[in-house]
């Protein structure tokens, strides 16, 4: 039998397969003595022993001196210089953990806090994912200050949503006595001199210019990379994601209370940044927890509960409950309040046309893309006319949600040191809400997409200690980040497809530092999309439970990912009721502002259709009312077509056909049966025969 060829030259290589392992090939030349020298340093298997690594130079000149051809390949020695600092980073946390912050935070650091920072040191590269409100931001300042003082690090890289770039500058100088801190702003010149300025040790960059500047990051040959509300990168096939992935640091701290809010594919595309080798390749990470039915289509989740144990030295996570044993009770309370008649019938007319996408989809299987961007906009269109019709045509103002805060204010602001926080997702919304606080004298502060960043902070500053600025008026976009603790109480206007999202608005108020008891109140339109969004939300955040906080091990989550999506939305919109038969809209009704529906989280309903990003709303013409000859013309034909469609639909079915019956004939008492045709007056038998009467003499003369 022929023999394998052995290289004549020994080496060491960095093995890839599952975890990481630097190993040992012997080659033909000197095979028994490289044998000798190797089991000192390797184990049985050829692997690096752990205590190995910090001997290795020592084997690496005995390799050498064996035979000059000896190779050590470049990632296995980039492996054990990661490790060999790995080691130090332990040794050091180990021999001062409980003086490495001294003289470091202005802020005295709760226990778990410290945990946290130590944690980080400890792991070099990982995710801090604490319930929002439990103080990232400093455990990341403070981790980031040790590692300059003890592993003499010099630049720090912060990318975060262009709204928190101030508030990052404002804690880091309130934490620390660094004031070596640049907010990276201005056009591609005025950056690029920013990067080249050797005293700034922060560089705040917003998501989008950090993916637009990575080459130019990674040329400043930063130390630290810090990502705030990095969910903004779970969309692995993004642009964005991927240029974000590609800035390169030594260390790098991932800062997210919602590593997973929808799918554990969320969590391997973070998790890029940290180790992009240990969840292994995404195709074999997905076979391993995803369930399957027998035609292969995923229906769930499995052992979610391992893959926190997998990540459990890169990934921190604590929750409220934990670590904070007094914080003030929070209660949640949904309130749901009546749509005017006007609003049941914009409702109703986007539904129609949300349901015959969706039985398009069900008949042929697909959708083109203009039907799936038509059938977001018309779902988005059923929310935003749960709050008013005033978002639809920015005309008429046809609402009850309105007035139901208006009563809730007014006990609110009936108690001198109450204060509120008021969430919208559409800033037209916010609108009427600032027009109304006018009106009654109420104090407030509104933040919205069109607020500078650097105009940003004294919103949050006036709200806090002006005790005559009783009410935080905000969209989506202040939603991440911003400590608004001064608040016990946030109404929110209507309710976001994601549980994230909810979760960060409330987290602005119910975080540490808060003294109160908590109230969170939900409006909610009766018997429309959002009532039936309750659902979907407790199901995705079943799947993050199940990943971060030990719970339930196996979700179930319906079809695959497109059939999924559109089984939610025909559960979701299925069945409302309908106020009267709906009406084709012209085209200037179905159009809203584009960047309205921008606001929608991408992934309330297909993420890889949308890529979410921070907008301001674009005024659009409002909607003409009236009904074109043509636009009618067209609904009697859709509804004929639908019509035609639904008689085939049960003439193909003998069960179907035999309940048509039943209703069109009736028995009387003499066992006779007659033709039954319900009709609303004798007058409509009496034209519909003339007409009839009409067809035969015409059909008479052509004979």
């Amino acid at each position: 039998m022929q023999q394998p060829y052995t290289a004549p030259y020994s080496s060491v290589y960095l093995y890839y397969r599952g975890e990481r392992k630097v190993k040992l090939r012997i080659g033909s030349e000197e095979q028994k003595a490289f044998s000798k020298l190797a089991a000192e340093y390797f184990d049985k298997n050829l692997v690096l022993k752990a205590q190995s690594f910090q001997q290795f130079e020592k084997f690496y000149k005995s390799a050498l001196d064996l035979h000059e051809h000896f190779r050590c390949y470049e990632d296995a020695l980039e492996f054990i210089i990661h490790q060999r600092n790995a080691l130090h980073r332990n040794d050091l946390v180990s021999q001062k953990q409980n003086t490495l912050i001294e003289g470091i935070s202005k802020a005295k650091l709760f226990p778990y806090q410290l945990a946290g920072v130590l944690f980080a040191l400890k792991a070099g590269r990982c995710i801090l994912a604490d319930d929002m409100g439990l103080g990232k931001t400093l455990q990341a300042i403070v981790t980031t200050e040790v590692m300059r003082n003890e592993l003499k690090i010099n630049k720090a890289i912060i990318v975060c949503p262009t709204s928190l770039k101030y508030q990052w500058k404002n804690e880091i100088e309130k934490f620390t006595t660094n004031k070596n801190i640049c907010v990276v702003e201005g056009n591609l010149l005025a950056r690029m001199a920013t990067y080249a300025n050797e005293k700034h040790e922060y560089f705040i960059v917003s998501y989008q210019v950090a993916a637009n500047d990575y080459e130019y990051l990674n040329n400043m040959q930063a130390d630290v990379l810090i990502l705030d509300e990095a969910q903004r990168i779970k969309n692995w096939r993004a642009k964005t994601s991927a240029k974000i992935k590609r800035i390169q640091t030594t260390y790098a701290m991932v800062l997210t209370g919602t590593p997973v809010e929808n799918n554990i594919e969320e969590l391997y595309s973070i998790m890029q940044i940290v180790n992009p080798y240990l969840l292994g390749s995404l195709h074999n990470f997905l076979s391993q927890h995803q369930i399957k039915d027998e035609t292969s289509k995923v229906v769930g989740y499995k052992d979610l509960n391992e893959i926190g144990k997998l990540l459990k030295n890169v990934m921190l996570r604590r929750t409220k409950k934990e670590v904070l044993k007094d914080l003030p009770e929070r209660m949640d309370k949904n309130f749901f309040v009546p749509m005017t008649t006007q609003q049941s019938q914009l409702h109703t007319e986007f539904a129609d046309v949300v349901a015959r996408l969706v039985n398009r989809w069900k008949k042929v299987g697909f959708l083109k893309e203009e039907e799936r961007q038509k059938l977001l906009n018309n779902l988005n269109m059923m929310r935003m006319v749960c709050d008013t019709t005033y978002i639809i045509d920015q005309e008429t103002n046809y609402q009850t949600k309105l007035d139901e805060l208006d009563n809730i204010l007014e006990e609110i602001i009936a108690m001198p040191d109450e204060k509120v926080v008021i969430f919208s997702q559409w800033e037209r919304m916010t609108r009427l809400v600032a027009q109304m606080l006018n009106e009654k004298e109420i104090g407030f502060a509104y933040l919205h997409g069109g607020i500078p960043s650097k105009d940003r902070e004294p919103l949050f500053t006036q709200f806090n200690q002006d005790a005559n600025c009783r009410v935080f008026l905000s969209t989506d976009a202040g939603g991440v980040g911003l400590n608004l603790q001064a608040a016990a109480y946030m109404i929110n206007l209507d309710i976001p497809w994601n549980p994230a999202i909810l979760e960060q608005r409330i987290g602005r108020i119910y975080r540490m530092g808060q003294k109160k008891n908590v109230s969170i109140i939900n409006l909610v339109a009766q018997g429309t999309i959002e009532e039936r969004m309750l659902e979907v939300l407790k199901f995705k955040k079943g799947v993050a439970a199940g990943i971060l906080d030990g719970g339930d091990n196996s979700i179930f989550m319906g079809e695959s990912k497109f059939k999924q999506f559109m089984k939610s939305v025909e559960s979701i919109t299925g069945g409302l009721p309908a106020e009267q038969p709906a009406t084709i809209k012209n085209e200037a009704q179905e159009r809203t502002s584009e960047k309205e529906m921008s606001a929608a989280p991408a992934n309330a309903t297909e993420p890889e259709l949308i890529e979410e990003e921070e907008t301001n709303s674009e005024e659009l013409p409002a909607a003409s009312a009236t009904t074109t000859a043509t636009t009618i013309e067209d609904d009697v034909l859709q509804k004929g077509v639908s019509f035609m469609e639904s008689l085939l639909q049960t003439l193909s079915d003998p069960a179907g056909v035999q309940r048509l019956a039943s209703k069109l004939t009736q028995t009387d008492e003499t066992g006779k049966t007659y033709l039954k045709i319900p009709v609303s007056n004798a007058q409509v038998v009496e034209n519909a025969l003339k007409l009839f009467s009409g067809l035969l003499a015409g059909l008479g003369k052509n004979s």
